[in-house]
């Protein structure tokens, strides 16, 4: 059965709110921030922000972040028709702490939490949301727990029926998985479906155990064989692999850092629409994966310069002139 594709890219999975720093008070107690967050939602918001249609399908609470995060979401342009309001379970809240070495330590409020309440039924409720959609994208935290990972297998396969290119990001968490072994099993689910993955410089050692990441890379590419991918290096840039094809690409330092949250969820947004405007994963060559790392690239260190990350994502003028101002 064909299926009319109006939807750029459909979501599915964790909405919460992630509390960052924000100083201290006047009496010296820390002043955290309620930023809209998850990161299918994040990928979502990019891909609005550069002019794409997108939809998202998960679980909140009906409270007062809940319904907060509903009408951000929808004032970023996502289709949240999809969005199941739970009038028992509260929406999840993430705690994130910078840590000295610039990378985050994350403290969930999740069990449970809203999101992981999302069921097969409802999934198959917006069902059209995701055969209506060119590209179906995921990671794992909507497989830590049933009935969301129920609910997620069902999502996989109305998506691969309906012809719809796969992409996952496994956006690893370990706190939220009962053993590393469970995380592993279920990131091992996404990678033997998926067309396109985004995987980060810690997931490629989490999942092969090599501190070479060009060799753990490619252990993964032979034995699930996944036609596009993209490793994520942090400010050291990023590297494609496709086809035999091998780029990679330096990153954007940049000094006015505040903190990285929603910085992979950035580039793999960015990548997306690479992908949607070049009409799919065929025909990519070295020239435009060169292209599409420089710009994911770019918008990931962008967005590294503000606070959270879902409501401030950058448009195309921006990260174009923020590239342009390197040189690049």
């Amino acid at each position: 059965m064909g299926f009319e594709k109006t939807i750029d890219v459909t979501a599915l999975g964790e909405l919460l709110i992630d509390f960052t720093d924000h100083g201290i008070s006047d009496q010296g107690n820390p002043v955290l921030e309620a930023n809209p967050g998850g990161a299918p939602c994040n990928v979502l918001a990019m891909l609005n922000k550069v002019g794409m249609k997108t939809a998202f399908i998960g679980k909140v609470g009906n409270d007062i972040f809940g319904r907060m995060l509903k009408k951000r979401t929808e004032a970023e342009g996502i289709d949240m028709s999809g969005l199941v309001m739970d009038d028992v379970i509260h929406t999840t809240l993430a705690f994130v702490e910078k840590l000295p070495n610039g990378d985050r330590d994350f403290s969930f409020y999740r069990k449970p939490g809203a999101d992981i309440m999302l069921t097969k039924d409802e999934v198959i409720a917006h069902k059209d949301l995701i055969e209506k959609a060119k590209i179906f994208h995921l990671g794992t935290l909507s497989m830590t727990d049933e009935p969301a990972n129920e609910a997620t297998v069902e999502a996989l396969k109305i998506a691969k029926e309906a012809g719809c290119i796969i992409s996952f990001d496994p956006n690893l968490r370990p706190p939220l998985w009962d053993t590393e072994e469970h995380a592993k099993e279920k990131i091992r689910y996404g990678l033997g479906l998926c067309d396109v993955l985004k995987i980060s410089d810690n997931e490629i050692e989490f999942m092969t155990g090599e501190k070479d990441l060009d060799k753990g890379i490619h252990m993964l590419i032979d034995e699930y064989k996944i036609p596009l991918v993209f490793a994520t290096y942090g400010p050291d840039g990023s590297k494609a692999f496709y086809k035999g094809i091998e780029v990679y690409v330096e990153g954007f330092a940049n000094p006015k850092t505040i903190e990285t949250t929603g910085a992979g969820d950035t580039f793999c947004g960015s990548a997306l629409y690479h992908i949607i405007k070049n009409g799919g994963i065929e025909g990519f060559d070295e020239e435009s994966l060169k292209a599409l790392l420089t710009y994911a690239n770019a918008a990931a260190s962008l967005i590294t310069t503000r606070r959270g990350a879902l409501s401030v994502m950058s448009t195309e003028e921006e990260i174009l002139a923020y590239k342009a101002s390197y040189g690049r």
